[in-house]
């Protein structure tokens, strides 16, 4: 047996993902990492990964606007 597999990781992965294929909430790494959004720290806050994440690009958009703006008024 290799040396590598004896060895525990030291910081498993204790967190909760959405599945964007799915739509479902999985615990721990389960699906493909490609169709997951998280970790999240709990069940609940894995389930409203959609909004968290539109809320975060409309931050982000609205910072770059306004980085924009900053450009112009120069």
């Amino acid at each position: 047996m290799a040396l590598w597999r004896k060895k525990k990781d030291p910081n498993p992965d204790k967190g909760w993902y959405y599945n964007t294929k799915t739509g479902e909430v999985e615990h721990l790494e389960v699906s493909r990492a490609i169709d997951r959004l998280g970790p999240y720290p709990d069940e609940a806050t894995a389930r409203r990964a959609l909004e968290i994440a539109r809320q975060r690009t409309e931050e982000a958009d609205r910072a770059d606007r306004e980085w924009g703006n900053r450009d112009s008024d120069e």
